[in-house]
């Protein structure tokens, strides 16, 4: 193999500029060719394809987002689109191809790699949901974009006397609500994985106002429902002074940690080593602090499981 190419697809999230620079640095340093597709599968169909050399990748470990682009593209769903960004592939002499992003583009990757192209996916996603892996690119960065935002909310909180309802990012997965309701200390967490009782959550907040608590923190994952109606029911009910705040795609944003760093060094450069190896069809991951790989058809036939156990601990902490 001795051209490659990468791309970036989906939703955007904190660490993929790294793994793009991991890529492109790893396959430099075996002497491969490297090739940025800019604006995920659409621009694979359209053929925006760029050679990409060492200076290309400078300056931007410390950067959000993506500097390919990213883009969703129904098209590649079909045959005929995939054909046309293989045909693309075919034109430029790219003989393999690392896919970063989540669930719909390792469904592009799997495509490829059906029709005997290879492909290997990186996850990167903030939603942390993607089977093969205990982190995703993002989430860590995710993470703390919102605990930053929970311990300021809490002050004006605590100042007003209020219930806050923070709604976070999650639509199938409640990762970002759990593990941020855990570090920020907040009272409930409402996950998609778990059904929640309204009356067990009136009785808390009761049971907390009673014993002098003057505000309390509720972290709802959007998949479970909108943090603005959930707000409205529970004020109707308890009659407590209740605010909402949608952190929305700030959480998306913003110069990724140094662990999401790390991590998207280590699994970019992994996707390489797979393509020189001649393994297409892989997804890497991490699990207990080792690098792993699994084919991405048995990923994507796997469910992400959300730890329950933190689940568990955060209701008898939040007592």
């Amino acid at each position: 193999m001795k051209k490659i190419g990468v791309l970036t697809s989906g939703g955007d999230s904190p660490g993929m500029n790294p793994a793009i620079r991991a890529v492109v640095r790893k396959a430099i340093y075996h002497n491969l060719e490297v090739y940025g597709v800019y604006g995920g599968y659409t621009g694979l169909i359209a053929g925006n394809i760029q050679k990409l050399e060492l200076g290309s990748v400078g300056d931007i470990i410390h950067r959000g987002g993506t500097m390919l682009h990213s883009a969703r593209c129904p098209e590649f769903k079909t045959i005929e689109g995939q054909q046309k960004g293989i045909e693309q592939l075919k034109a430029h002499g790219i003989e393999g191809l690392v896919v970063i992003g989540g669930d719909g583009s390792y469904r592009g990757a799997k495509a490829l790699t059906e029709q005997g192209y290879p492909c290997v996916g990186v996850p990167g996603t903030i939603d942390n949901d993607i089977p093969g892996t205990e982190l995703t690119i993002g989430f860590d960065t995710a993470l703390n974009t919102v605990i930053d935002a929970v311990d300021k909310i809490r002050d004006t909180a605590t100042s007003h006397e209020r219930t806050f309802v923070i709604e976070v990012m999650g639509r199938n997965a409640g990762d970002i609500a759990l593990w941020a309701g855990l570090a920020g200390g907040a009272e409930t967490i409402l996950i998609p994985e778990e059904n929640f009782d309204m009356d067990e959550i009136v009785n808390r907040l009761k049971k907390g106002h009673e014993r002098g608590k003057k505000h309390t923190i509720i972290i709802v994952a959007e998949g479970v429902c909108s943090g603005v109606e959930f707000a409205k029911r529970l004020e109707e009910i308890t009659k407590f002074d209740t605010r909402v705040s949608v952190l929305g795609h700030i959480q998306r944003g913003g110069s990724p940690s140094a662990a999401d760093r790390v991590l998207a060094s280590k699994l970019g450069a992994r996707a390489v080593e797979l393509l020189i190896e001649g393994k297409g069809g892989r997804a890497v991951g991490v699990e207990n602090n080792q690098l792993v790989d699994y084919d991405i058809i048995e990923v994507l036939g796997r469910k992400h499981k959300l730890d329950l156990n933190l689940y568990k601990l955060s209701k008898e902490l939040s007592i």
